[in-house]
C-alpha cells in the first residue's frame, strides 16, 4: 500500500493512504540501515509504502518511493547530518519581515541559495506591512527590487489586516508549497487567515498519536480549498548549508555565477583573486553587498564547529 506523508513529530508520522485512510505510521526497524544520514529519514511530502497493522490504525513505513525533490538543512546541533524540511514540492515559500522581528539578509540568502542547488522554485513573501514605518518601508521596497531582480517571484502582505492576501492566494493555488521562515514571522496566523479549520484539524490529527509523546514542533501539509497544498514547518533561527563544496556555493548566487564567467581565473574564489569580476562589480554596485556577504558566509561552512558555538 502507498501513501502521502502529510505529518512529522519525530519518530511518528501521519500517513494518508491513497484511498484515504489515515495511519499512524513509524519507519520501519532495517530502514534505518541505508546510511542515511538525516536525523528524519522520512519527510512531509514523501510519497512511502507502508504496511498496515492488525489495529487498522497504524502502519510500518517500509521504503520512500522515489523523490522529485526537497529542500535540506544542516541540522543545527548535529553538524554531520542534515534535516531534511519537505519533499516533492512545487516550491518553496519564505515568509520573511523586514522588522517585528527583522530576518536578515543572510538567512534568506543561505534558504535561497539552498533551494537553488536542488531546483526547487521559491516564492519570497514579506509580511507585517502594516507595521513598517518609512524606513522600513523604503527597506521593503530595497529588498524587492534586489530579489524580483535576481529573478525571485516576490509578494507583500500584511495577513492582519488581509491587504495582498489574495495576491499569495492566487500563487499557491494548485502547488504543493513549503512554507518555512524565521519564528515570528507570522506562518501560522498566514496559515490560519487560508485555512481558518487549520488549528482544529491539527488538534484532531495530533490526538491521535501524540499521547505520551514529548514533541512540542512539527512538520504538517495542510490542503488548501483553491487546490494545493501547504507544507507548515517550524520556526527556525539559522539555515546551514549542508554537502554543499566551497567550489560550488558561487553556483548558487544567480548574479555571481554570472559575473564569474568573466574573473581572469577559471577557479576564482572571489574572495582575493587578482582580476575577480565578481568583486569588481561588488565595488560598483552592480552585486548588492549583502549578497556578498551572505556568500562569504557561505564559504566557511565547512567549518563544522561554527554550529556548535
Amino acid at each position: 500500500m502507498t501513501g502521502l506523508v502529510i505529518r512529522n513529530t519525530g519518530n511518528w508520522y501521519v500517513v494518508q493512504a491513497d484511498e484515504g485512510t489515515l495511519y499512524d505510521c513509524k519507519v520501519k526497524g532495517n530502514f534505518r540501515l541505508r546510511g542515511i544520514r538525516s536525523t528524519n529519514p522520512v519527510a512531509v511530502g514523501d510519497r512511502v509504502s507502508i504496511s498496515p497493522q492488525p489495529d487498522g490504525r497504524s502502519a510500518l513505513i517500509d521504503d520512500i518511493l522515489d523523490r522529485r525533490n526537497y529542500i535540506i538543512r544542516r541540522a543545527s546541533n548535529l553538524s554531520k547530518q542534515s534535516h531534511i524540511i519537505a519533499a516533492n514540492v512545487d516550491q518553496a515559500v519564505l515568509l520573511v519581515t523586514i522588522a517585528h522581528p527583522e530576518t536578515s539578509t543572510t538567512f534568506i540568502d543561505r534558504f535561497l541559495a539552498s533551494a537553488e542547488a536542488y531546483r526547487v522554485p521559491v516564492l519570497l513573501i514579506f509580511n507585517k506591512t502594516d507595521l513598517y514605518d518609512t524606513v522600513e518601508r523604503s527597506r521593503l521596497d530595497e529588498l524587492c527590487s534586489l530579489y524580483s531582480s535576481l529573478g525571485y517571484a516576490c509578494r507583500t502582505c500584511s495577513v492582519l489586516s488581509g491587504e495582498g492576501l489574495d495576491s499569495v492566494r492566487e500563487a499557491l493555488c494548485g502547488c504543493v508549497s513549503l512554507l518555512s521562515g524565521n519564528s515570528g514571522v507570522g506562518k501560522s496566523t498566514l496559515l490560519n487567515a487560508l485555512l481558518p479549520e487549520a488549528e482544529a484539524r491539527t488538534a484532531e490529527i495530533s490526538s491521535a498519536h501524540d499521547s505520551g509523546m514529548h514533541t512540542t514542533t512539527f512538520s504538517q501539509m495542510f490542503f488548501l480549498p483553491e487546490g494545493g497544498a501547504l507544507i507548515d514547518t517550524p520556526g527556525i533561527k539559522g539555515f546551514g548549508t549542508f554537502d554543499m563544496q566551497r567550489e560550488e556555493v558561487a553556483h548558487y548566487f544567480r548574479e555571481i555565477f554570472a559575473t564569474g564567467a568573466d574573473c581572469r581565473f577559471g577557479n576564482c574564489t572571489h574572495t582575493h583573486e587578482p582580476g575577480c569580476a565578481v568583486r569588481e562589480a561588488v565595488d560598483a554596485g552592480r552585486i548588492a553587498a549583502t549578497r556578498y556577504i551572505s556568500y562569504l558566509s557561505m564559504l566557511d561552512d565547512h567549518d563544522e564547529d561554527k554550529y556548535r558555538r
